[in-house]
């Protein structure tokens, strides 16, 4: 299932030494923790400050308990604030709750969503449609760490019903919406902890994305880079289903190669000029903290077309969008097809003879600049 993190179109993040940044621990570990901490109280300890979690792999992690309360006889209630460390995950400081109840038969623990989680309503994710968008590993974290407690026969069984406070405001700046989880966030993790920056996570977006517009049946995909690229290419394309669009942010090549090995047959690319010139440079991956402006190959693909003096203008020039002004200026905005052909060149590396591709390349204020097809 998806994560939670978005991407803009261009780069706003400065270098970042990952070493000094800290790490958090996914919404799966918040989860398993709540629910740690309502069984503990419902078997009749004292209201824990901390619980320690079993993580898949072995580890513990101890986390802290905001709040854990005796509802009924039958019933406990706990709360563990999210903690992201320094990702920029939009779950950062959520409030994941559980309730916990008493439940026959005997060894059972019974996992569903409440207010807040989303549930699935669209083929193709790692779940059915119907299902809360609980994911498998914190399911297994969350059985696994109750256990221990069935097995002292304090209680026979147990219903465990996580939910998540304004967890549908959150899930509006997810890609769950897209996706077809409506309602809230999805539960998530694999190791039960968060790494900031995390490609992986991203990734893994991008997978579930791909999944369900196969899922749905749409055998062309657009890959833009952003909310705002998304937008525009939505707007060009309007005959297509929501599915077929997915924020590729600045995984170029993975993206493709992903999108291949599922049988789409036509890939389309949207993108910012400025995304299009480190696509157009052969870049796996385009953020800008991998790779140097592209400003001096711009400056060479373009020599036959303009002036020396253009020329080194555009070499000089600190970002591609100053190098895309002065192009402007010099009246040679159509040079940003030769752009798009290079782009569509490297896609086609990437990709492989078999599927249809195309791109469009949009200027910043929203007007395209380029299409062509390969």
């Amino acid at each position: 299932m998806p994560g939670t993190k978005t991407e803009p179109d261009e780069d706003p993040r400065p270098p970042v030494d990952p070493g000094k940044l800290r790490s958090g621990f996914s919404t799966g570990t918040a989860a398993t923790a709540a629910a740690l901490a309502g069984a503990l109280i419902l078997s009749g300890r004292p209201s824990p400050e901390r619980v320690t979690v079993r993580l898949p792999g072995g580890r513990e992690l101890s986390v802290a308990v905001a709040q854990a309360s005796i509802v009924n006889s039958d019933e406990a209630l706990a709360v563990v604030i999210k903690d992201a460390g320094d990702d920029p995950d939009v779950t950062n400081g959520a409030a994941i709750g559980a309730l916990v109840r008493r439940r026959t038969p005997p060894g059972l623990i019974h996992i569903l969503g409440g207010r807040g989680v989303g549930r699935i309503t669209k083929p193709g994710l790692i779940l059915p449609p119907g299902q809360w968008a609980i994911n498998p590993v914190p399911r297994a974290m969350i059985r696994e760490n109750l256990e221990p407690l069935l097995k002292e026969r304090i209680f026979p069984g147990v219903e465990v019903e996580i939910f998540v406070e304004n967890g549908e405001k959150l899930a509006a700046r997810t890609l769950n919406p897209r996706l077809g989880i409506s309602g809230g966030i999805s539960i998530l993790g694999t190791t039960g902890l968060v790494k900031p920056f995390s490609n992986e996570a991203y990734l893994a977006t991008i997978e579930s994305a791909l999944d369900v517009a196969r899922a749905a049946g749409t055998p062309e995909v657009i890959f833009t880079t952003g909310r705002q690229s998304e937008k525009l290419a939505i707007a060009e394309r309007p005959d297509l289903r929501q599915e077929s669009f997915i924020q590729m942010a600045d995984f170029f090549g993975d993206s493709l190669k992903q999108a291949v090995e599922r049988g789409f047959s036509s890939l389309g690319l949207a993108v910012f000029f400025g995304k299009a010139v480190k696509q157009a440079a052969g870049h796996y991956n385009t953020h800008a903290h991998k790779n140097d402006q592209d400003t001096a190959a711009l400056a060479d693909w373009l020599s036959a077309e303009i002036s020396r003096d253009l020329g080194l203008q555009i070499r000089a020039a600190l970002t591609a969008r100053a190098a895309l002004d002065l192009l402007r200026a010099g009246g040679r905005l159509g040079l940003t097809d030769l752009v798009a052909r290079r782009a569509l060149g490297q896609a086609r590396r990437l990709a492989g003879p078999t599927p249809k591709l195309w791109m469009s390349i949009f200027d910043y204020d929203g007007s395209r600049l380029s299409h062509l097809e390969d």
